[in-house]
């Protein structure tokens, strides 16, 4: 297995836990409240960042392991990850043009920075998972 279909698979596991840590602890606070008036914003950043630094480690060890294969990438391996990174790319389009209706909508701001990390965590699930399938089954430019 290359570096980088090691780091695809990183990038979706991490992102995968992060987000089911976030909302493990959002509705653990909600308890009988409304979920719009639970505190998000701690929560929201503290999981980004945990996952950012969870993401960096995972790759520093990969890198100590196999140091030899850290860092090489063939015009494969760039071909894929442009790939699998246009694909993610789709839900942060429509987590941004759900985030505009919902501000037009005057939604709370609870359920607009929601539909935004979720939108970034699907994106990065979904190119994951696209870099991944094109490493294990074969990956034809065109």
């Amino acid at each position: 297995m290359s570096f980088e279909e090691k780091s695809a698979w990183i990038m979706g596991a991490v992102a995968v836990v992060s987000y089911g840590v976030y909302v493990a602890l959002i509705l653990g606070a909600a308890g009988t409240m409304p979920l719009a008036q639970v505190s998000y914003a701690a929560p929201l950043l503290w999981t980004i960042g945990a996952s950012i630094a969870a993401s960096i480690a995972a790759h520093a060890v990969i890198g100590i392991v196999r140091p030899r294969d850290a860092g090489k990438k063939d015009q494969r391996d760039r071909e894929i990850y442009r790939f699998g990174e246009y694909v993610g790319q789709s839900f942060v389009v429509i987590g941004g043009v759900a985030a505009l209706l919902m501000a037009m909508a005057e939604w709370d701001h609870f359920w607009i920075a929601n539909v935004i990390y979720l939108t970034f965590v699907l994106s990065a699930i979904l190119g994951s998972v696209a870099k991944i399938v094109a490493y294990r089954r074969g990956f034809q430019p065109w």
